[in-house]
């Protein structure tokens, strides 16, 4: 069977290899060149290049059925009629190139066209102004050859970059932002104008994007695109611009699964869109709307990262190459081609001219007449050659006999009304038509200019930037998730987790904290929060690990192993490794914690030391407070509290914290708190000081000093740290008299997070001006018989202190275009000289110091107690 089986076996062997080589890559360049990449003359890919012809041939000025058009581009390529459907559909939408009629869908909504038997479309009218021309359009063959199709179509605008374009090929891809209509314009204006020009994405969708990270568009940049989200009240949320790539349907989607997850707290989120994108969002209750926007942006599609790759044929090979140079190349094409339209333009121009005059000679000197006697044809044209001979030399070519054939068909209806003065005017405009164009050939820059400005002026109406560019800040997911689960802990068996309900509660959290846990053994470790996990025995402490946290300090006594002393430390744990074992003792073996406490805003304590009932110490029981010991770092092994043997500590009383306030900047681009020295320095807060807001709307608003407040940038006039007893200088103007007024108050609300209006309701009513200060001094801009002068005003003389509902005096002037505060030189306080520095006593500063240790130590030696400041023999530690 074997033998028969090598007998009728095929003994030829195909090379798989080089096959697989040579139609790999015809396959991919197909792909790259035919399909996904769009070329950089006109910024289509095939199918659309396809499109746009075939509703150029179509084109009639009336709309046409989408599914005619379909079997129109058909004949140009055997694309499925499936991607030509959704090909128009994606140009249709753009509201650029196509003007549409029935339902199209909604790219905000994610809603699909309808069937391409019951939606129209036509070219509009900018198509028609700046793809289409003939005369400069490279022509090739259509697939089977019977029709003729554009290479590219002759383009005179940034086409790729408004529209953008998304395309996967093979071994690479593409991914161009749209860009803005009129910035495009204005920024190919720049560059012939010889300018630097920097390009931005622009969303039809709207929204906001940080650009900070963009790259030009390059491979490695990056955008982040937010949806703008609104406080509508304390229990609503509502978003009014989505980001771009996503549908109302995708964003509703993502925040029901965040909120399953338990990453956010809502009641309900109803899609309200219409005219305008509304989707509303139902909070839970006791959720703060701060917390909950920033959650929304970390947790779900509220905020979306977009990569861009632009990747463009250029001379059939793809290229990446930044959207600056897009543009550039962009307009060096249109300006080449400008230069073949006024050439061609100019050219017709002398052939008509050339014409005119031929006729105008051959009528006015009747050659016609001399043609009456010819019996051949070829005796007529060698008579009308011989006829214009004279005036040869005028015309700017050779007479051919195409010419002189032209000239013979003329109709005698023509020749007998002809009129010499009308020729004339022809000849005249003509001739004023041509300096005209020659004019523009001498000067083609200013002659492009003039044409993108007249693209602008003519279709940059409602084409304005959509996408508001800003900063974004950084949120930290584990701050703003919502509190999803409870820790629990059994401290006897060292395990934590959300899983052990029966054992001791803790706090709630998110699934996403890191939990920090302090053993009896001096051991400090940070681990990811889990259903269980085992930490270690004997926990005194487990809580949430806030990474970075500056004002939690923890307060610790322990009993050195190997000394036998019992020390006090007081330290913070900013930065930790996950899982990793610190010990916070000297490491001696035996050593034990008798003490520990966790004191969020830096607070010190007061704690009862119990000695050893065999202690040889006189005084087996004394107080100690922690507030009398520096914070240091994690690794600090502390001070000595008493080398006497400890049985055990006692809390005995709470202490204030011993952290200075906390300095606090207002960075406006955001609209964001932060202790990064990042913006406007508002001052040192400390724990019940409060933010005053002022909005342009006239309303104050009173607010905590959390880093997760939210203030709107373009509503917010100014913002100041609160003191109660000042009085609040106010400039404001009523629309309702259209007059100017100022008023000084002070605030007698004590509400937070609710505005209080203290200018008129009338509509169009604003706050120019608002600050804290007894005494305000502005500088007032106004404008006067068309001019614009400036005065400097002493608010306190204008007005006194009133309530603040009170409208105010009339300001002495009118049509104020701005209010500037004029900063004293006096309001600083500086130490000028030394005169101003007074001694406290005539002891010098070394007299006071030993003087004040000699009562330190005596006190100590009074209670036969070694504190962490001196040792036993007295001597300074």
């Amino acid at each position: 069977m074997s033998e028969q089986l090598e007998e009728n076996e095929i003994h030829d062997v195909v090379p798989v290899s080089g096959m697989y080589e040579n139609w790999f890559l015809d396959y991919a360049s197909y792909v790259i060149l035919e399909r996904a990449v769009p070329a950089i003359e006109d910024g289509l890919k095939p199918v659309q290049r396809r499109i746009l012809h075939a509703m150029k041939e179509m084109d009639d000025g009336r709309y046409n059925k989408v599914a005619n058009i379909i079997g129109s581009t058909m004949q140009f390529h055997p694309h499925g009629d499936a991607s030509i459907s959704d090909a128009i559909v994606n140009i249709g939408q753009k509201d650029l190139l196509i003007d549409t009629q029935g339902n199209w869908g909604d790219v905000r909504t994610g809603d699909s066209a309808a069937a391409p038997r019951y939606i129209e479309a036509r070219l509009s009218k900018f198509a028609l102004d700046v793809i289409y021309n003939p005369q400069t359009t490279e022509w090739q063959l259509s697939y089977d050859g019977r029709k003729k199709e554009p290479v590219t179509f002759p383009v005179k605008f940034p086409l790729l970059l408004t529209q953008g374009v998304e395309g996967i090929a093979v071994g690479l891809s593409t991914k161009i932002l749209p860009h803005n209509f009129c910035e495009l314009i204005q920024g190919a204006i720049g560059l012939l104008k010889g300018k630097k020009v920097k390009l931005y994405p622009d969303f039809l969708t709207g929204g906001k994007i940080d650009v900070s990270d963009y790259n030009d568009g390059r491979r490695g940049g990056k955008v982040r695109v937010r949806a703008t989200i609104v406080e509508e009240d304390s229990r609503t949320l509502i978003i009014k611009d989505i980001p771009f790539a996503t549908t109302t349907t995708s964003l509703i989607e993502s925040i029901v699964k965040a909120n399953d997850k338990g990453k956010i707290k809502i009641k309900q989120v109803v899609d309200n869109t219409a005219k305008d994108i509304e989707v509303q969002i139902k909070l839970a209750p006791g959720t703060s709307p701060d917390i909950t926007i920033d959650a929304l942006y970390a947790f779900t599609d509220c905020e979306v990262s977009i990569s861009p790759n632009a990747c463009i044929i250029i001379a059939d090979k793809p290229h990446f190459i930044g959207v600056s140079e897009i543009l550039a190349q962009s307009v060096d094409q249109t300006v080449d081609l400008l230069k073949q339209e006024l050439e061609i333009r100019k050219a017709e121009l002398l052939e008509k001219m050339l014409f005119s005059s031929l006729e105008k000679i051959f009528i006015e000197n009747r050659i016609y007449r001399d043609i009456e006697e010819c019996e051949t044809w070829e005796a007529v044209l060698d008579t009308i050659d011989k006829g214009l001979d004279p005036y040869k030399p005028q015309f700017y070519r050779e007479i051919t006999q195409d010419d002189i054939i032209r000239l013979t068909e003329i109709k005698i209806k023509r020749i007998s009304k002809f009129d010499s003065f009308k020729a004339d005017e022809l000849m005249k405009k003509l001739g004023d038509d041509l300096k005209e164009t020659e004019h523009h050939l001498a000067h083609l820059t200013d002659y492009a200019i003039s044409y993108y400005q007249n693209l602008l002026d003519k279709y940059g109406k409602g084409r304005e930037r959509k996408t508001e560019i800003t900063n974004f800040d950084t949120i930290a997911a584990t701050v703003v998730a919502a509190n999803n689960a409870k820790l629990y802990v059994n401290r006897q068996d060292g395990f934590i987790g959300y899983g052990l309900k029966k054992d001791e509660f803790v706090s709630d959290c998110s699934d996403i904290d890191d939990v920090i846990v302090f053993r009896k053994d001096g051991i400090c470790q940070v681990t990811r929060i889990q259903d269980k996990v085992f930490v270690g025995k004997n926990i005194v402490y487990v809580g949430v690990f806030k990474k970075g946290d500056e004002r939690m300090v923890y307060n610790m006594a322990y009993s050195d192993g190997k000394s036998g002393r019992t020390m006090v430390k007081r330290f913070q744990v900013l930065s930790i490794t996950r899982d990793k074992e610190y010990e916070l003792t000297k490491g001696g073996k035996g050593s034990k914690v008798h003490h520990f406490s966790a004191s969020p805003n830096g607070e010190a304590e007061v704690v009862t030391v119990y000695l050893t009932a065999s202690s040889t110490a006189r005084k087996k029981v004394f107080d100690f407070d922690f507030a009398d010991i520096e914070i240091k770092g994690r690794a600090a092994g502390g001070n000595i509290l008493t080398k006497y043997p400890v049985r055990k500590v006692q809390f005995k009383a709470a202490g204030k914290s011993t952290l200075g306030g906390l300095d606090i900047w207002y960075d406006p681009t955001i609209g964001r708190l932060n202790t990064d020295d990042r913006g406007e320095y508002l001052g040192n807060f400390k724990a019940e000081d409060q933010i005053i807001v002022f909005y342009k709307e006239g309303s104050y608003e009173l607010t905590s000093f959390e880093m997760t407040n939210r203030y709107e940038v373009n509503q917010v006039l100014s913002l100041t740290k609160f003191e109660a007893e000042q009085v609040i200088s106010a400039i404001h103007f009523d629309a309702s008299s259209k007059t100017a007024y100022v008023k000084r108050f002070q605030v007698e609300t004590t509400t937070t997070n609710k505005r209080f209006l203290f200018i008129t309701e009338a509509k169009n009513s604003k706050l120019l001006y608002a600050d804290l200060g007894e005494s305000a001094e502005v500088e007032v801009t106004y404008r006067e018989k068309n001019k614009h002068l400036k005065e400097v005003y002493k608010l306190e003389d204008q007005i006194d202190v009133k309530g603040w509902k009170a409208i105010g005096n009339k300001f002495p002037v009118q049509n104020i275009q701005k209010v500037v505060r004029i900063e004293r030189k006096d309001e600083v306080v500086a130490i000028e000289s030394e005169e101003n520095i007074k001694p406290v006593a005539d002891e010098k500063p070394e007299t006071l110091l030993e003087k004040l240790k000699s009562e330190v130590k005596g006190e100590v030696e009074k209670e036969d107690n070694q504190l962490g400041l001196f040792g036993a023999n007295g001597k300074e530690k």
